[in-house]
């Protein structure tokens, strides 16, 4: 929605009254005023060099001389892309009589369509940092700036002097500022719901937060309404390639994924040079706030998936990396839902042991992901997130905590892993009992079932595979 709403503060500050008739902007805004607006946007296409850049900001430049009916000042050229943007925004000033507005778009995308590659990914972040320090000098001439953007990378690093910015992201006054609320959905889009599971659209679509309110992702709602399906309708739009590598490279225990604690300056630092896969996942969309807790001097943050469509796809993703070969886990995971239907353990230890079994071995021995402890678990997990069930990993119980709960198809799977390398074997399942984790899900009177799985790093395999299943009326 950070699109659509710069095209709406463009439509406020020119004074377009009539786009906002009945609205409540139509009695709160002031229209006598129409300031002259400068708009910058970078969401269209990938730039590949620096030299693209600043033809790119050429053009744009020139796009906004003539909307405004303004020409270059004698003496400037055109190719200074510092000077021509403060001549531009002098001369609306002048010529225009009011201050300028600057609104600037999608700010860091040439930086981020070329975070693979460092030396591209600097120059974009140089050229862009030569536009942007034009607003420390234009301040007398600017009424309002506003940027959008992915990431936020520091002020040092491209917004140097530029003190008078302020970070919003984590504002709970402006959480909702993008984005659809529930009230939203319930009330402006009522004539769509017919026919759509209310519920399913909540869990599909919401979750996105920012220390305030929730909002829906709008990408999604509106594809949604058009073609009355739930689909990963934003994820499919990119596939988060470089986001995976850098997870497999830091060898991401995936089930940790949806329960990542950060403090505020970890999130909210991102360099071409200084990529934290944290920062990333949160500022990408990937991850967003559960819950915070505040500091003496900063918050610490609890992050989680936003919903079932991110953490399906992102885990699906992570699953084909993390396997060697992207077609093995769409039939896996097809067949472990099926599996789960029918209450098939027998079937799913075959069809995991199929997996590990598949996956060849020269990317077992080359691949990092799978040199460290937690691969064989992430594999596991990942597996059942690609699925969008409801997990609790480390699940909490009085007696201890269990290492995975899914709770799906009328039943209730507690897993517990093992290491046989580093644990004598038989000792999953026999933890699960002696430490009574069902307990905790008696009163919901669903068969529940205790399994241990044990792995093997010589094997490369599930070597035991043990199973116990409290019926619904002993589990009652």
């Amino acid at each position: 929605g950070k699109s659509l709403l710069v095209d709406t503060m463009k439509e406020l500050f020119e004074g377009n009254r009539a786009l906002f008739a009945g609205l409540a902007a139509e009695t709160r805004w002031d229209w006598r005023r129409r300031h002259p607006v400068i708009q910058i946007s970078f969401s269209d296409g990938v730039l590949q060099s620096r030299m693209e850049l600043d033809r790119r900001i050429h053009d744009i430049l020139r796009i906004n001389r003539e909307r405004l009916g303004l020409v270059l000042s004698p003496g400037v050229d055109p190719a200074d892309v510092p000077g021509n943007l403060l001549d531009l925004i002098r001369m609306a000033h002048r010529e225009i009589g009011q201050q300028v507005v600057v609104l600037i778009d999608e700010y860091d995308k040439p930086i981020l369509d070329n975070i693979t590659d460092a030396r591209v990914a600097l120059a974009m972040r140089e050229g862009l940092k030569n536009l942007y320090s034009v607003l420390k000098g234009a301040d007398a001439h600017l009424k309002f700036v506003f940027l959008t953007g992915v990431s936020k990378f520091s002020k040092v690093s491209l917004f140097s002097g530029l003190n008078q910015l302020t970070d919003i992201t984590l504002d709970a006054e402006y959480s909702a500022l993008c984005g659809y609320t529930d009230a939203d959905i319930d009330s402006v889009f009522a004539p769509e719901l017919p026919g759509l599971d209310r519920e399913r659209i909540r869990a599909w679509y919401n979750g996105y937060n920012w220390l305030g309110e929730s909002v829906y992702n709008p990408f999604d709602v509106l594809l949604l309404f058009r073609k009355r399906r739930f689909q990963a309708y934003w994820f499919e739009t990119g596939t988060p390639t470089f986001l995976v590598k850098l997870l497999t490279e830091h060898r991401q225990f995936t089930p940790d994924l949806g329960r990542i604690v950060a403090s505020e300056d970890v999130l909210s630092t991102f360099d071409v040079d200084a990529i934290l896969p944290e920062a990333l996942l949160f500022q990408a969309g990937y991850l967003t706030i559960a819950s915070f807790e505040e500091l003496p001097n900063q918050y610490e943050l609890t992050l989680k998936y936003p919903n079932h469509e991110v953490q399906a796809s992102l885990n699906g993703s992570l699953l084909r990396s993390y396997a060697g070969d992207p077609s093995e886990p769409g039939r896996h995971t097809g067949r472990l839902w099926r599996l789960l239907k029918a209450g098939d353990v027998a079937g799913m230890q075959a069809l995991f042991h199929a997996f590990f079994a598949s996956i060849p071995h020269d990317w077992y021995r080359n691949s990092p992901i799978a040199q460290f402890e937690g691969y064989d678990a992430s594999i596991f997990y990942s597996h059942f997130a690609a699925l969008g069930l409801d997990i609790v990993v480390e699940d909490t119980t009085n007696h201890g905590r269990i290492d995975m709960t899914v709770l799906a198809c009328g039943a209730v799977w507690l897993f517990e892993f093992k290491v046989v390398e580093l644990v004598p074997q038989g000792r999953a399942l026999q933890q699960l009992k002696d430490k009574g984790y069902a307990d905790k899900y008696q009163a919901r009177s669903e068969p529940i079932h205790l399994i241990g799985v044990e792995f093997s790093k010589a094997e490369r395999n599930i070597v035991r595979f043990e199973v116990q299943t409290l019926p619904a009326a002993a589990a009652g």
